[in-house]
């Protein structure tokens, strides 16, 4: 399922027309991207825990040339399912 079949299938099952779906379902994509920009944690009960993940520095190779060069450190988001999540898929 992409981004357009999802906004197709929240306007089916919740009523709303296409343009108030699409305003839903980016209102909760920039929702949790704010709060994992600010360092929170989107804790949704049954579903899920999308979290930051802090990466070190750390020395690699450049794969053309087999160069070491270093890699900055990163934030990484991440996503735990829950349990209700978890059981509805197995």
């Amino acid at each position: 399922m992409n981004k357009l079949e999802l906004i197709a299938t929240v306007a089916d099952t919740s009523g709303l027309t296409k343009g108030d779906a699409v305003k839903a379902v980016e209102a909760v994509f920039d929702t949790i991207s704010a709060a994992l920009k600010k360092g929170d944690e989107v804790r949704l009960v049954g579903f899920g825990t999308f979290s930051l993940s802090k990466r070190k520095a750390s020395t690699g190779r450049n794969p053309r040339t087999g160069e070491p060069m270093t890699i900055k450190a990163s934030s990484q988001p991440k996503f735990k399912a829950g349990k209700g999540l978890k059981d509805s898929v197995n």
